[in-house]
């Protein structure tokens, strides 16, 4: 029946909603990922997709709302027709319990005139709608394009989400869903009553039944993952009353902004991320970014690309807009949450490694070869390193601008001390207009890449990796 389907997609809904918090709570990621069960492994790599499985579970709530909406549609239906003189004796008969005073009722629909009225003002109804606008408006905003374009607008929707698990809270309180109660069916011939309604309150076999709404459960499913969530906001909190240091603010031509900061306590891995606020930008906004200095460095850095509204406020209140030098007092005051993420460091595990980056995921890839290097160059380190093949694919020529500069730094060290085979970098530039390819064939003879500036030339089109990776097997049989 349709009250099963309604029943079962309202577990399923909490089991999910029990679930949706768990991948957001960083530091209880960080927690596991430190233990000595998930210390190695492919579980600990799993910790790393928490984002995905967390899009997984809101999917999957997506479509047990769906269920659920449609066999109350249908179950609504149904107790409506319940009330009409059609429906036949039984039904009639116990939609029409209750209406005398100090009797249980079972059908929630009390007439046939004022269906739709009668379950928009119940507890339920209310709050079945205000839930669902939230998750719609939670799941619409959370596309790629509104993240990319209006970080913004991502943002404050998704916390409509306390809006949705108070809802979801109160939403079985109402008890729209009846039952007989287990000390009434023991009274009752059940197989005897059923076929014998007229009987009712006449026979001892068959009393007049008495019905109730089942209890609440769902605060029983999310009580502990809430309880988890606002532990982590009050750990944020925390960190937000530590003092982060701004020590270096570089502009880059390609509109990039690179911050040099200091904080005490702050620990780091390669390849991990952190989450920035600035309050005289905003007082509510936390955003994410790569950290793309190494842990060997004195302090931790980032680079902000400028696309939305925070991140130009960013840019300017970092004086980088103005293009002159600031005194450190007047930069913006930051806090800082974090590093989350899995530290790479399955990297220096082996003789030979390839990193592979494609468009902006190669932020993460700055820390690394600063890590690997700072590595190579230490004679106290037992480095089982050898080779490190990069390899980056990006469509605007303009991206490479702050990477190239890390690239050349790396190159002229290892010309330096003579290790100019420990990294073979390949960069490839997948899109480009017909000035540039003019520019790119004029300059085609030149010693140093005419886009990078580096001595490695830059590739044009995308890699065949079958090739890539049979020269790689080749090279280190």
């Amino acid at each position: 029946s349709t009250l099963a389907w309604a029943r079962a997609s309202a577990t399923c809904l909490n089991f999910n909603c029990m679930l949706i918090l768990l991948p957001v709570s960083r530091n209880l990621i960080s927690f596991i990922r430190g233990t000595s069960i998930c210390c190695r492994g492919a579980l600990r790599r799993q910790l790393d997709k928490n984002l995905t499985f967390h899009k997984i579970v809101a999917y999957g709530i997506a479509v047990n709302a769906i269920i659920h909406i449609v066999a109350h549609l249908v179950n609504i239906e149904r107790y409506h027709i319940s009330q009409s003189k059609e429906a036949g004796g039984l039904q009639n008969k116990l939609s029409g319990i209750g209406k005398t005073p100090n009797e249980s009722y079972l059908n929630p629909i009390r007439s046939y005139e004022n269906t739709t009225t009668q379950i928009l003002t119940t507890i339920a109804g209310v709050t079945g709608v205000i839930i669902t606008v939230a998750f719609i408006l939670i799941m619409t905003s959370s596309t790629e394009i509104i993240r990319r374009s209006f970080y913004e607008v991502f943002w404050y929707t998704h916390h409509l989400f306390m809006v949705f698990f108070i809802g979801l809270v109160i939403h079985g309180m109402g008890q729209l869903v009846r039952g007989q109660t287990p000390q009434s069916l023991l009274l009752h011939n059940v197989t005897y009553c059923k076929d014998h309604y007229s009987e009712w309150e006449k026979a001892t076999q068959c009393p007049l039944p008495l019905f109730s709404g089942s209890e609440p459960v769902a605060w029983k499913w999310v009580f502990g993952p809430v309880v988890v969530y606002i532990c982590e906001k009050i750990v944020r909190f925390w960190r937000f009353q530590q003092e982060v240091v701004i020590t270096k603010v570089v502009t880059h031509s390609s509109g990039v902004l690179e911050l040099h900061m200091k904080k005490c306590g702050f620990k780091m891995e390669p390849g991990q991320y952190i989450f920035l606020q600035c309050p005289s930008v905003s007082q509510l906004e936390w955003h994410p970014f790569t950290l793309t200095s190494a842990p060997e460095e004195e302090f931790f850095s980032v680079h902000i690309r400028v696309v939305g509204d925070w991140t130009e406020a960013l840019f300017k209140a970092c004086g980088a807009e103005e293009k002159v030098f600031k005194e450190p007092w007047k930069l913006p005051r930051l806090a800082v949450d974090g590093p989350f993420g899995a530290a790479t460091t399955d990297v220096f595990h082996y003789r030979v490694s390839v990193c592979i980056a494609a468009g902006i995921g190669v932020t993460p890839f700055a820390s690394i070869l600063k890590s690997i290097w700072f590595k190579c160059c230490n004679p106290n380190t037992e480095l089982t390193l050898e080779k490190v093949y990069f390899y980056w694919t990006c469509r605007d020529a303009s991206a490479f601008e702050w990477f190239a500069d890390l690239l050349f730094l790396l190159e002229t060290q290892m010309a330096e001390k003579g290790k100019t085979h420990f990294l073979s970098y390949h960069i490839f530039l997948t899109g480009w207009d017909e000035s540039q390819a003019t520019h790119i064939a004029l300059h085609d003879d030149e010693k140093m890449d005419v886009i990078t500036g580096l001595r490695q030339k830059t590739f044009y089109g995308r890699p065949n990796w079958d090739t890539e990776f049979r020269q790689i097997a080749e090279n280190h049989p």
